[in-house]
C-alpha cells in the first residue's frame, strides 16, 4: 500500500476532528473558526467538506466581511480559473449551440458531462430538449450551475447532479438511456481531462444505439514552426550566474493560438485521432507523421486541437494563425537545436501517449540527439 503523504495525513486529522461533537457544536457557535477550517481543508484536497463549511459559516454570519472574503477565497480555489475563460470563447460557445440545435427533437433526454456554469445544458433546454441530466464533481460549480438553471427558467428540464459521470445510474439519475451525451472536458493536449476514460464508461453504460455525441471527433495536430520568442522563455545568465541547466523543466511551451511570432513552418498532420461517439475501447499509443517542411528556420513542434460536433461537420480548431484567440493554448514543444530547413525538407515525428499525457520527439538528424516532451 503507498504511504500516506503529509498532506493527506493533515486531511484525515482534519476530518477526524470534524467529525467530534464536541468539534461541530464549537463551529456551529463560531463561524470564524468554521470559515478558517474550510480555508485549511482546501489546503489538504478536502475540497467538497471545505466549500460546505464555507458556505455555513457565510449563512451564519452574513454581515461579517472577513469571514465573507475567506469564504470568497475558498470558494475562489475551488474552482479554476480556466472555467471563465472558455465562458468567453465565443466560437467554442457557437460550435456547441450549433450542434446541439441540430441534433435535440422534442423528448430528447441529454446528458451533459461536467456541468461548469451550465451552459452546454441551457443550450439543450433553449433547443427543446425534454429533459437535461448534468453532472459536475465540483461542489461550488454543482451549486452554482442550480441556482444559474434556476435563475434562466429552466429548473423544469435541467437538473445538476453533484457526481462524477461514472457514479451516475439508469434509474436512479437518468429515467433511462440519453439520446444525446454532450461535454466539454478536453485540455489543450485534448486527453488531459480523460476524455477517453470518460467516453468508454458513459457511451457504454448510458447510451443506447443511436445515441448522438457531442463532439463526436478529437483530433490532435501538429506542425512544424518557428517561435519568435523562445530566447525570451529561456533562462541563461542571471546576475552572472549561468542557470541554463532550468530549461531542462521547460519540455513545453504554453501559447496563444494568435502569438504574433509564432509561425508554422509545414501543413499540420494529424498525430493522434480519436471516434468519441464509438465508445473505444480507445487504442493506439503510438503514432509517427511525416511533415513537410515549407522551408525556413524550425525551432519546435506545435500541437493543437481540433473538435469536431458532429456529423453536418460543425468543427471547433484553436489552429495557429495571425489573430486567432481560442480558450485553449497550443503547446509548443523546443527542438534539442535550430534546423535550418528547406521547401520540401521532411521531418518525422514520432508519439505516444497514455490515457492522459501525450509526448513526441522528432527524429533528429545525424549528430543529433532527440529529445521527448510530455503534454
Amino acid at each position: 500500500m503507498r504511504p500516506r503523504t503529509t498532506i493527506e495525513k493533515h486531511s484525515a486529522m482534519l476530518l477526524q476532528r470534524l467529525a467530534a461533537p464536541e468539534t461541530a457544536s464549537h463551529l456551529a457557535a463560531n463561524p470564524a473558526s468554521m470559515v478558517r477550517l474550510a480555508n485549511a481543508l482546501i489546503d489538504a484536497g478536502e475540497t467538497a467538506r471545505a466549500v460546505e463549511l464555507a458556505a455555513q459559516a457565510r449563512r451564519l454570519a452574513p454581515e461579517d466581511p472577513e469571514i465573507e472574503r475567506i469564504a470568497l477565497l475558498v470558494l475562489e480555489r475551488s474552482v479554476p480559473d480556466w472555467h471563465h475563460t472558455i465562458l468567453a470563447d465565443a466560437a467554442r460557445n457557437s460550435a456547441f449551440d450549433t450542434a446541439l440545435r441540430r441534433s435535440v427533437v422534442p423528448g430528447s433526454r441529454v446528458l451533459d458531462i461536467g456541468a461548469g456554469s451550465g451552459l452546454l445544458a441551457l443550450m439543450a433546454a433553449r433547443a427543446g430538449a425534454a429533459e437535461v441530466v448534468s453532472c459536475e464533481l465540483n461542489p461550488a460549480l454543482a451549486a452554482a450551475a442550480t441556482r444559474i438553471v434556476e435563475r434562466n427558467g429552466h429548473s423544469d428540464r435541467i437538473r445538476i447532479v453533484a457526481k462524477h459521470s461514472r457514479d451516475l445510474e439508469i434509474g436512479t439519475d437518468l429515467a433511462g438511456p440519453a439520446d444525446i451525451i454532450v461535454s466539454e472536458i478536453v485540455a489543450n493536449n485534448l486527453l488531459g481531462e480523460n476524455i477517453l476514460g470518460t467516453m468508454e464508461d458513459v457511451v457504454g453504460r448510458l447510451a443506447h444505439s443511436t445515441t448522438r455525441v457531442i463532439p463526436s471527433h478529437g483530433a490532435m495536430p501538429i506542425a512544424l514552426a518557428c517561435y519568435g520568442d523562445l530566447a525570451s522563455q529561456q533562462l541563461g545568465s542571471v546576475q552572472g550566474f549561468d542557470l541554463s541547466l532550468m530549461n531542462g523543466f521547460a519540455a513545453r511551451i504554453g501559447l496563444s493560438p494568435g502569438n504574433r511570432t509564432l509561425e508554422l513552418r509545414s501543413a499540420p498532420e494529424d498525430l493522434f485521432s480519436f471516434d468519441f461517439s464509438s465508445g473505444g475501447p480507445f487504442t493506439g499509443d503510438r503514432a509517427a507523421v511525416t511533415l513537410t517542411s515549407t522551408g525556413g528556420a524550425v525551432n519546435g513542434i506545435v500541437q493543437w486541437i481540433r473538435l469536431t460536433m458532429d456529423a453536418e461537420g460543425t468543427t471547433y480548431e484553436n489552429r495557429p494563425a495571425p489573430g486567432a484567440s481560442s480558450c485553449w493554448s497550443v503547446m509548443f514543444q523546443p527542438l534539442p537545436c535550430v534546423r535550418a530547413t528547406q521547401p520540401g525538407d521532411r521531418i518525422v515525428v514520432q508519439g505516444r501517449r497514455d490515457r492522459t499525457s501525450v509526448w513526441m520527439w522528432a527524429e533528429a538528424p545525424a549528430g543529433e540527439t532527440p529529445v521527448s516532451s510530455g503534454t
